[in-house]
């Protein structure tokens, strides 16, 4: 399943955010060892497109985000935004990169300083980039808050702590966008609200991403969430990427294992439907200091033959626009991958 490879790409030139071959590594205390967090993942975003860049926990996908943001920043690889390579850049000169890059994050209550008053933790961008006088800044704060629904002279006074769960989410996104962004990496931002809050945020994106004019990057765990929301979905195993395609490609005919048991776990709301799930997605996610060899989603698949234990899959086209790695993929219009290793 999980492998590498850079067909999925698209004309550098038409990319806002090209990251190539990014890999990210974690030591483990003193023991020699490391944790593949994120090996050698390629992907691109064009301007004002929504990637949706899904997986389970513990697949790599927010220190994907991380990276991508340059914190940490990668063992190796590089990361291109609106033609620089950040990877180059450092100091002064990536600081000037950084506000057209921001980020949401999983938590809302803890990315936000419980001792400070909103209207500050909002206006804080403007202050520190110092744009506008203090009397503009309080302008743009109202606002923006107006914007994400929420009532600047109520709120302005207040600590995050008043708030609930989802007015913080909101708040976060205010702050996010003080600065005009050009790119807003989502890390899994309605992960810990409520059913119902969900559904409000992920509207208040859309609603800011066509105001704004943003290109996005979704991280999530949810399918159905990031079908909703996305132009193009990137699936991710153990730090590799298995399958990326259009949301009605993927969806109707997932050509990986592991996107297509996935999509057989999303619950369905009909309650007179089974409660069985046929395809269910069996073991355990096997532990990133060690990685199976080959295909690393071997030990968990179906079809694993001896050939995904030798040999790691290379993104490969299965369709219009539809990538996957996957040796023996479950539908294939280009027909099989050629190999020339020999089994014993």
């Amino acid at each position: 399943m999980a492998g590498s490879g850079t067909a999925h790409l698209r004309p550098a030139s038409d990319a806002l955010l090209r990251a190539e071959h990014l890999v990210v590594e974690f030591p483990v205390g003193s023991t020699g060892l490391k944790v593949h967090a994120v090996s050698d993942i390629s992907l691109d975003i064009l301007p004002g497109e929504t990637l949706g860049l899904v997986g389970e926990s513990g697949s790599g996908k927010s220190t994907t985000g991380r990276a991508l943001m340059q914190m940490p920043r990668s063992d190796s690889g590089s990361v291109f935004f609106d033609g620089k390579n950040l990877n180059s850049l450092s100091g002064p000169d990536l600081r000037e990169v950084r506000p057209s890059m921001q980020m949401i994050f999983q938590d809302p209550i803890s990315s936000l300083n419980p001792r400070r008053k909103v209207g500050d933790i909002i206006a804080e961008p403007l202050r520190i980039w110092k744009r506008g006088s203090a009397d503009e800044q309080r302008s743009e704060v109202d606002a923006m808050l107006e914007a994400v629904g929420i009532d600047p002279a109520a709120a302005r006074s207040r600590r995050p702590h008043e708030f609930s769960g989802g007015q913080c989410q909101r708040i976060c996104i205010a702050r996010s966008l003080m600065l005009d962004p050009k790119l807003l990496i989502c890390d899994e931002p309605v992960s810990a609200l409520d059913v119902s809050v969900q559904a409000q945020i992920l509207n208040l994106l859309h609603d800011m991403k066509e105001q704004f004019n943003l290109t996005m990057l979704f991280i999530a765990h949810d399918l159905a969430v990031v079908k909703n929301v996305s132009d193009r979905v990137a699936v991710m195993y153990l730090g590799k990427l298995c399958e990326v395609g259009t949301p009605d490609a993927l969806y109707a005919r997932p050509a990986h294992p592991y996107t297509a048991k996935m999509i057989a776990s999303i619950p369905n709301p009909d309650p007179n439907a089974s409660t069985t799930i046929p395809d269910r997605l069996s073991g355990e996610l096997p532990s990133p200091v060690a990685p199976p060899s080959g295909c690393r989603f071997r030990t968990r698949c179906p079809s694993a033959q001896e050939l995904c234990a030798k040999v790691e899959p290379v993104m490969r086209e299965v369709g219009p626009d539809h990538f996957v790695a996957c040796h023996f993929p479950l539908h294939d219009l280009a027909g099989p991958a050629e190999t020339s290793v020999e089994l014993s």
